[in-house]
């Protein structure tokens, strides 16, 4: 039931004081009379309890008055009530405020059930050997980690599936690219400029910490554990974790003096933040001449080779290229395991297509998808995320394109047959501040874990920015050419930045100015022409530095030019899925995790729920006891799941079955045969921990059509008899 406490509200003015009451006129209310504010949010909360932390002051302060002035005992009880009962309202709101901020957090558990899940699930993943810190004898280096046999295999099953779902069924180019990248394509790409982090140090150690993980770690402790701040306050930090993004570094600075936040070990005052390139630098060759650096993604790869797969495909659009490989960045500060590391696996698909035909021909087989979704308007406006039909939101524009959507479609199907689960799983669109100026639209899947929503993998419309990037830098045209049936007059826009004058104006920003020009559509473009003839010059605003510049009419040509021509050649525009591997994975742990009693009650047994799909081992093997007539059985089993590709594992070790089980419960294993006779074994599912009995010679074909997903459970239960498992000790 749930309980309501209310309270009076006592101004300053109207706090007990000397003889102002005597003690028939107190009213001792019980606690489910005390109210708190009905609307229960937590602006409304934290206003009420300061309110409530001044008139608890204010009648202490009158109680210890009456004290002073030796008053009458009947009235110093009153007042003493009074204070009572003003502690009991104040303490009341707190509650109500804390579980507000409880289950306004990830999970609605609160920050301590979360960390104590997570500290279960990482235990169980480092004993059983998922994955442990690299160079561990040596105590490790941070955000490097190495995984073990039982890792290796889910990560393997998870990119084997990944083939399938994506490479396979949308008939894509696979491609093997190094990792060591030489600079002039980075530089192309803007990683060498851009691909930073705001760092600041420890004055006295020399430590380094990412700024914005500083700030934003004490504006969430601040915001779930001191109830003492104002609303406002409050509103204050809730929006600097917002717009935190678009802070430069002296506005991250000013933030992190305004709290005075320090280093967390230490607590000594910290430097400035400045940029940090993220990437590892190398030199290629002995002579070292040849700078480069290890790659932070995998995508460049396939830019640079696009020409040559778009004759490889028969110079046809839309076509697919991916790449499944190990990607580099020199975190600043690694923390959250799998989620935050310096070396990792990315799978990246690069889909090229023709920027006035976004359309796809298989959208209507995810356009009847619905899950959550988190539009940009429902963001600023402070909603939460909600179910959506993916056909209607790219019918009312909520997607830009069906190209986009139908990748959308095919992540969310994809996460969700992995074991992702669906009502912790939603995409949200990018804020305008997120973007880049050249990105048409851009969706994250984030997943929800014990630290919160985490993004997994992004899909974003990147227009022809990449293409043409590298296009001129190295020289070469990477276009694709569509040939008309008869000559076409065409009516071009063309726009053509004046370098020199931009130079002179922007000097080192010239190329950020010059390449926000060259993105405007059409619209945008004819009306700055027309602003330019009409005024001169025209305010722009440049969305790589964050401003409006002034452009004059020297500046810049727009035009529109007729032209007969025989073949329209245009850079093609990329849609981009991008996935981090062991972002992913590390979700799907914890929301396959759970605990279940032992038969005893007297324990509580983890156990890994994978699908089959991704379980590191699909089934164990048990010869009941040690005799030679089981162990023969159990090599017959064993010679025939190998020879149907079924990953297995065969304990003969002599404790008991239901111990056994419990072993294999925790690596995830779906299914256990325990062989009892030399005719018939038993198959066990993990989950129900149902068994049926099924003949020696069917054991293998089972398990191997339920794990390939050819059969489902049920099915198994329906076709073969019932076993009792009265005499496994679970």
């Amino acid at each position: 039931m749930r309980l309501f406490l209310s309270a009076f509200v006592f101004p300053r003015k109207q706090i007990f004081t000397l003889r102002r009451f005597q003690s028939s006129s107190i009213r001792h209310e019980p606690i489910s009379s005390i109210q708190i504010p009905m609307d229960g949010t937590e602006q409304s909360l934290r206003q009420s309890l300061s309110e409530k932390s001044s008139s608890v002051e204010a009648q202490g302060n009158a109680v210890r008055a009456l004290k002073a002035a030796r008053a009458a005992k009947p009235d110093i009880d009153a007042a003493i009530d009074l204070l009572n009962k003003l502690k009991l309202e104040k303490s009341a709101v707190e509650k109500q405020l804390q579980l507000t901020i409880s289950s306004s957090s990830s999970s609605g558990n609160g920050s301590l059930n979360r960390e104590a899940f997570r500290q279960a699930v990482v235990n169980t993943l480092e004993r059983r050997l998922f994955y442990i810190p690299s160079f561990k004898i040596y105590r490790g280096v941070a955000g490097l980690f190495d995984y073990g046999p039982p890792g290796c295999a889910v990560k393997s099953n998870v990119l084997s599936f990944w083939r399938q779902h994506f490479i396979l069924e949308e008939n894509m180019l696979e491609v093997d690219c190094p990792c060591v990248t030489p600079e002039v394509v980075l530089k192309a790409s803007g990683h060498v400029d851009k691909f930073t982090d705001l760092m600041v140090k420890d004055e006295k150690t020399g430590t380094c910490y990412r700024a914005d993980h500083l700030l934003k770690d004490y504006c969430n402790e601040k915001l779930e554990k001191d109830l003492t701040i104002s609303a406002d306050t409050a509103a204050e930090l809730k929006e600097v974790l917002a717009v935190m993004e678009d802070y430069s570094p002296e506005e991250l600075g000013a933030r992190i003096r305004k709290y005075e936040i320090t280093a967390p070990d230490t607590k000594n005052p910290l430097s400035d933040p400045y940029p940090f390139n993220l990437m590892f630098q190398t030199s290629i060759g002995p002579s070292g001449l040849i700078p480069g650096y290890m790659r932070p993604e995998t995508a460049q790869g396939i830019f640079v080779n696009f020409k040559d797969l778009y004759y490889y495909n028969g110079r046809k659009l839309p076509f697919a290229a991916a790449q499944i490989g190990q990607a580099f960045r020199n975190e600043i500060s690694p923390r959250q395991g799998l989620l935050r590391v310096r070396e990792f696996t990315l799978a990246e698909i690069e889909h090229f297509v023709d920027p006035e035909n976004k359309s796809h021909p298989k959208f209507p087989d995810v356009a009847e998808l619905e899950f959550l979704m988190f539009p940009r308007e429902e963001q600023m406006s402070g909603q939460s995320a909600k179910k959506l039909c993916l056909g209607e939101a790219v019918a009312k524009g909520t997607v830009n394109n069906e190209t986009l959507g139908y990748f959308i479609g095919r992540v969310y199907l994809f996460l969700v047959r992995l074991g992702i689960d669906k009502g912790r799983l939603r995409f949200r669109q990018h804020l305008a501040n997120e973007m880049a100026h050249y990105a048409a639209d851009c969706w994250d899947a984030e997943i929800e874990s014990s630290y919160g929503w985490i993004e997994c993998v992004g899909i974003a419309d990147r227009s022809a920015y990449d293409l043409r990037a590298h296009s001129e830098k190295s020289g070469v045209d990477l276009v694709a050419e569509e040939k008309f049936s008869e000559p076409k007059i065409v009516e071009k826009l063309v726009i053509t930045p004046v370098k020199k004058e931009l130079g002179l104006a922007f000097k080192k920003d010239q190329k950020n100015v010059s390449e926000s020009l060259e993105a405007m559509n059409e619209q945008e473009a004819m009306e700055m022409k027309a602003t330019l003839e009409s005024n001169g010059e025209v305010e722009f605003y440049v969305c790589t530095l964050g401003k409006k510049v002034s452009i004059k009419k020297n500046m810049v040509s727009i035009s529109k030019e007729k032209k007969k021509e025989h073949q329209r050649v245009f850079t093609p525009s990329v849609i981009e899925p991008s996935f981090g591997i062991g972002r992913i994975i590390y979700c799907l742990y914890e929301h396959c995790f759970s605990t279940r009693p032992s038969k005893a009650g007297d324990e509580q047994l983890n156990v890994f729920r994978f699908p089959p799909l991704v379980a590191p081992i699909k089934c164990t093997v048990f010869p009941l006891v040690q005799n030679q007539q089981f162990e023969e059985a159990t090599k017959v089993i064993s010679k025939e799941l190998t020879s149907v590709g079924i990953s297995h594992k065969i304990d003969i070790t002599g404790t008991s079955i239901g111990k056994r089980y419990a072993r294999t419960d925790e690596l995830g294993v779906p299914f256990a045969i325990t062989v009892d006779s030399d005719t018939s074994v038993t198959i066990r599912e993990r989950d129900s921990k149902d068994q049926v009995r099924v003949s020696l010679k069917e054991a293998a074909s089972v398990v191997s059509s339920v794990a390939e997903g050819k059969m489902t459970w049920q099915d198994v239960w329906a076709s073969f008899p019932h076993h009792s498992s009265a005499t496994a000790d679970e």
